[in-house]
């Protein structure tokens, strides 16, 4: 037997195994040497199926083997050491090892690996040793199932250095930090059209399912969608008829569904469904004489009560709070009038009530709650011409995404006492920038009208929003606003086009690591 034949029996005997000595019952391979219960190959062996069922050390060095399949060694499985050195691998399947349940010692050191399977050591849980030495590692994010592997092992691993990516080449592969590794991806592609054109989406739950509603202006109608499970597709459940709609807003009261509808030149109504098994109806119009161009409606609560805030943009009428008195919503207040207001957003500052007035004559103006109405606290510095504003939290602090039609579009945060530009992105053509929380992730998507949409993710390392992907195909022609459903364990983006069809995009997560 040649030296490195006994180097592995002194390592198996070293492991505290057993070493009794047996006649082989299978043939030794060709340019193999095989003594009692080990052998030592090298050059091209036959298959692992030729050696005895009983081996206990097998050493294969210069093979030439390219691939190891998974059960390779099926017909051995009384192996406790296997040792593979210079070999190149281009095809190192999951399971490989299959069957080895008390292989001890494992070298694959020197064998040209840049990565090894997720699931290559499954069910070896007798390992004590494995060497990993001398491969030009890639440490990206297919060694991150590696990293976290090791320490759940009763078993020393030698792991040697990372041959690349170039900002870690040469750090050893164990000081590296599993948590570094950015390793978990998203995609969101297409996945149903609707037909007409919208301006805005709003998601509501009734009677425990979810819905989505649809402001149509050219349809005419606030459209009311749900989810089909036999066709596994959103389907029409009613409509609502609202020429000139801008803004369909849903509230859910125990079993009572109301909806304001918004719509240009006046006339915007309250619709109310009483109980489930009803139609919606047209039960009020609201505040005919103040809301004479409505841009948005926003649904907040103030003092345990649901309120609606409509953003009028004619310089007659005035953005008016509609707060609910018995059976419908009445004017509570007047609000910014004469400046034309194009969005309202609701917030929460300091533990109260704020709304955030953007409009086309002056900087967003932040109003507080105090005393039974809203005051003017502030202005936002350094926000001309911004056309509409979001909110989202993260990490316990407030954003907000201003939306500009020209010029940059911008992320602020909210410092105690004011909202300071944190981050500027370009934004020629763009109506909507929209945070959404989907699963794990702070999105935003900054529509356009004259390019593709872009999603973009907080990282939460640097604080800013980084892009992720263009959003389509389809592309979105003229995007007014986005929301999010999730059905079924299915997450779904609604993209609502002035322009052109509703899209529905399906959110899916990608493993890098896989």
């Amino acid at each position: 037997m040649g030296g490195a034949g006994i180097l592995l029996l002194l390592l198996l005997a070293g492991a505290g195994a057993v070493v009794a000595w047996r006649p082989p019952k299978g043939k030794c391979p060709l340019r193999c040497s095989c003594s009692k219960d080990s052998a030592l190959c090298e050059g091209s062996p036959d298959l692992p199926v030729s050696f005895s069922p009983t081996l206990l050390s097998l050493s294969l060095v210069r093979t030439g083997v390219t691939q190891l399949k998974a059960g390779s060694f099926l017909r051995i499985p009384s192996l406790h050491l296997l040792l593979f050195t210079s070999n190149s691998f281009s095809v190192i399947e999951d399971d490989a090892f299959a069957g080895l349940s008390h292989l001890q010692y494992l070298s694959l050191a020197n064998n040209h690996l840049e990565a090894l399977p997720r699931f290559l050591f499954r069910g070896l849980e007798t390992l004590t040793h494995v060497d990993l030495r001398g491969n030009p590692f890639q440490c990206d994010c297919r060694i991150l199932w590696l990293l976290q592997w090791m320490p759940t092992m009763n078993a020393s691993v030698g792991t040697g250095a990372c041959a690349g990516p170039t900002a870690l080449s040469h750090m050893q592969i164990h000081h590296l930090d599993p948590k570094t590794f950015k390793c978990r991806a998203i995609e969101l592609s297409w996945f149903q059209t609707v037909g007409e054109s919208a301006l805005s989406v709003e998601l509501f739950s009734y009677q425990g399912e979810p819905h989505i509603v649809l402001a149509q202006p050219f349809a005419s109608r606030c459209l009311i969608l749900s989810w089909d499970y036999s066709l596994q597709r959103f389907r029409p459940e009613e409509e609502l008829p609202a020429p000139s709609v801008v803004s369909c807003k849903p509230l859910v009261l125990g079993p009572s569904l109301f909806v304001l509808a918004a719509r240009l030149w006046g006339g915007s109504q309250l619709w109310a469904r009483p109980s489930p098994g009803l139609r919606l109806a047209p039960t009020q119009t609201l505040a005919p004489r103040r809301l004479l161009r409505p841009n948005d409606a926003e649904l907040l609560w103030l003092e345990g009560q649901p309120c609606f805030v409509v953003a009028d943009a004619s310089k007659a009428g005035s953005t008016t709070l509609l707060c609910r008195d018995g059976p419908g919503f009445y004017p509570h207040q007047s609000l910014h009038a004469w400046h034309r207001d194009t969005d309202a957003e609701a917030l929460e500052l300091d533990g109260r009530p704020h709304l955030l007035l953007a409009s086309a004559s002056q900087r967003p103006v932040l109003f507080h709650w105090t005393g039974g109405r809203f005051e003017r606290r502030t202005d936002i510095p350094e926000a001309e011409d911004v056309y509409a504003t979001r909110h989202f939290q993260a990490g316990g602090d407030v954003f907000l995404c201003l939306t500009r039609y020209i010029g940059d579009s911008m992320v602020m945060r909210w410092d105690g006492s004011m909202f300071r530009l944190l981050q500027q992105l370009p934004s020629r053509g763009a109506h909507v920038f929209q945070p959404l929380l989907i699963a794990r992730d702070q999105l935003a998507i900054l529509g356009s009208d004259f390019a593709f949409s872009q999603v973009l993710r907080l990282e939460p390392d640097k604080g800013l929003l980084e892009p992720l992907q263009e959003l389509g195909p389809p592309a979105l022609v003229a995007p007014r606003a986005f929301a999010h459903v999730t059905i079924a364990g299915r997450r779904f983006l609604f993209a609502a086009c002035f322009k052109g069809p509703t899209q529905i995009y399906q959110h899916h997560e990608i493993d890098l690591s896989a």
